[in-house]
């Protein structure tokens, strides 16, 4: 295969990479640079400023000192060299050493028909090379339905895990089930109070358990099943069962509120199976037979006195070698495994299937994520390997509001707003898009009624209005007797090209995301895309020979409308990648 072959089939900046390291190649040749320079460093990418071009890169500013020359010497010979290329139209040398590219038309016209060509197919990449990440999110506890605390983690772990998968990677999506803590007890507890309401008694739910009606259920499915038999009982008699069928009762109702929102696990791990099976041992036995844990007395916490504080021996992780402040204890004075214990022995199980693992967490677990992370650099990188990736990505609260309030909490759940009422509310497509519409470690507000509000000020409303539009564009050409082409591109203008250039974007925002672990960067790229698109529908506002359908010049309207249809496939598959419909009308 050729060069031109090759680039012919890589998205544009892919491709202009490749040109940029074969004039490279081409200076070593020479003699100009040394053999063997590591260029993990140089990029190729947009300007800041459109205004400097189309394509920049630092080479000349990261190769210059390890091949003993100057940055903009180096540059200037890099463009004599880059000039050659006949698809870039001029290459220009800028502060201390960075090169600005401007691209022909050509160039753009080219990644036009590559959209055309790949369709739901662009921007799709090899870059995860097939490696294994296990993306662990949600994993609330199986406790009641799920609420809106949960709704972020759960559309950015999904989302993410779209996003690796696009880029390459295999994905395992993982949720895991705490039913071995003390909140499953509470829950039986609780579900013993609705199976004697079923059973015909007057109930009064005590405080610490669980009051949602979303329970009722559950007590009348045990009175079916098991008479009054437990009614009198002792509770060490049916709080094992009832345990054990509330905690499915729960999975249940997790999976169908997830449904809601389009997310599947591929696999729910149990953390009380987890501890059953004796993983927990063998991950500390694995840790001690490598000095990772020792029995040792951990320092009085702060503000104790020593008529309060008596130290006991505890098994201790050697966290602080890993980047802790201190050492984490694995088990409790009383025999118990800690959430870290558990976690570590989880983690190390996740570790062995996968080759590189991502928690999504909630905020308020920020605390612990040092030491997980040091546990987990211990448990995979034994006999002095390569620690398997791993990244914890936090998420902040969302806060509910309507009307300039706070939403009023729901009924059915007794103190919280479910996610089922919400997605009820709003659809699907507005709260996943909306949870990616910011930083997820940013404060959010959903407010009902902004998110619903047909401005630009709405992301979801303003990216999938282009998408409307262009659908509607489409059905009246062909009403009119106009069909897209890609016969007459040439005859696109710089505005037009410019909406290229924005599209152009997506297949490098795929794989910095997914390398960055951040979907909430495609939710980004689409606005700007679709805000391109919506300023350049405004022009033809006031200039008819800007619109799409131009009457009286059929091939520059098939040229647009052609154009028109890879804007709006590249939004089509941004969506996709966010779970989000692309609608064809509102």
């Amino acid at each position: 295969m050729t060069d031109t072959e090759t680039s012919a089939a890589l998205p544009l900046f892919a491709d202009f990479a490749g040109v940029i390291d074969r004039a490279l190649d081409a200076l070593v040749a020479a003699g100009t640079l040394p053999q063997g320079l590591a260029r993990g460093g140089v990029t190729c990418e947009p300007p800041r400023e459109a205004s400097h071009g189309d394509i920049s890169t630092n080479a000349a500013m990261v190769l210059a000192k390890p091949a003993g020359t100057n940055p903009r010497a180096l540059a200037a010979l890099l463009v004599e060299e880059l000039v050659r290329e006949p698809r870039i139209a001029s290459a220009e040398i800028a502060g201390p050493g960075f090169i600005n590219l401007r691209l022909a038309d050509g160039a753009w016209l080219t990644e036009l028909a590559l959209i055309a060509a790949r369709g739901a197919d662009y921007g799709r990449s090899t870059v995860g090379g097939g490696t294994m990440v296990n993306v662990e999110y949600v994993s609330a506890n199986p406790t009641g339905p799920m609420h809106m605390g949960h709704c972020r983690g759960a559309v950015v772990g999904d989302a993410l895990a779209s996003l690796l998968q696009f880029a390459g990677h295999r994905v395992t999506r993982e949720y895991y089930v705490n039913d071995a803590g003390a909140q499953v007890d509470v829950l039986a507890r609780s579900v013993h109070m609705r199976y004697l309401e079923a059973l015909g008694e007057a109930i009064t739910i005590p405080e610490g358990l669980y009051p949602g009606d979303y329970l009722v259920p559950v007590g009348q499915a045990l009175a079916a099943e098991f008479g009054d038999t437990y009614a009198k009982a002792p509770e060490a008699d049916w709080l094992i069962p009832f345990r054990t069928r509330a905690v499915a009762a729960m999975m249940d109702m997790i999976r169908a509120d997830l449904a809601t929102l389009g997310i599947h696990h591929d696999l729910f791990s149990s953390e009380a199976e987890l501890q059953a099976s004796g993983k927990v041992e063998a991950a500390e036995a694995w840790l001690r037979a490598h000095d990772l844990v020792y029995d040792g007395e951990l320092e009085a916490p702060k503000g104790k006195t020593l008529d309060d504080w008596e130290p006991v021996a505890l098994p201790l992780f050697r966290s602080t070698r890993f980047g802790d402040d201190q050492d984490r204890p694995i088990k409790k004075s009383n025999g118990a495994w800690t959430y870290f214990g558990a976690d570590l022995a989880y983690h190390f199980q996740k570790a062995q299937a996968a080759d590189a693992l991502v928690d999504i967490w909630g905020a308020d677990h920020a605390g612990t994520v040092k030491r997980i992370k040091a546990a987990v650099a211990a448990l995979t990188s034994a006999d002095g390997g390569k620690p398997k990736p791993f990244e914890v990505k936090l998420v902040q609260m969302v806060a509910l509001m309507k009307g300039g309030q706070p939403f009023k909490m729901s009924k059915r759940a007794g103190n919280f707003v479910t996610l089922a009422d919400v997605v009820e509310m709003v659809g699907k497509d507005v709260v996943r898009f909306t949870m990616l519409a910011r930083k997820p470690d940013a404060q959010m507000d959903f407010d009902f009624d902004k998110v619903v509000e047909a401005s630009k000020d709405n992301p979801v409303f303003y990216v999938q209005y282009a998408h409307a539009r262009i659908c509607s564009t489409l059905r009246k050409a062909a009403a009119e007797g106009f069909a897209p082409a890609a016969e007459h591109v040439a005859l696109l203008g710089a505005e037009e090209l410019g909406l290229v250039k924005l599209a152009a974007q997506f297949p490098r925002v795929i794989e910095s995301a997914a390398a960055a672990r951040e979907p909430h960067r495609v939710a980004f790229f689409l606005f700007d895309l679709a805000a391109g698109f919506h300023a350049y529908w405004n022009v033809g506002n006031d200039r008819p020979d800007k619109r799409f359908i131009v009457g009286q010049d059929a091939p520059l309207t098939s040229a647009r409308l052609f154009l028109a249809s890879q804007i709006g496939q590249v939004i089509k598959n941004g969506l996709a990648l966010l779970g989000v419909e692309a609608a064809e009308e509102l």
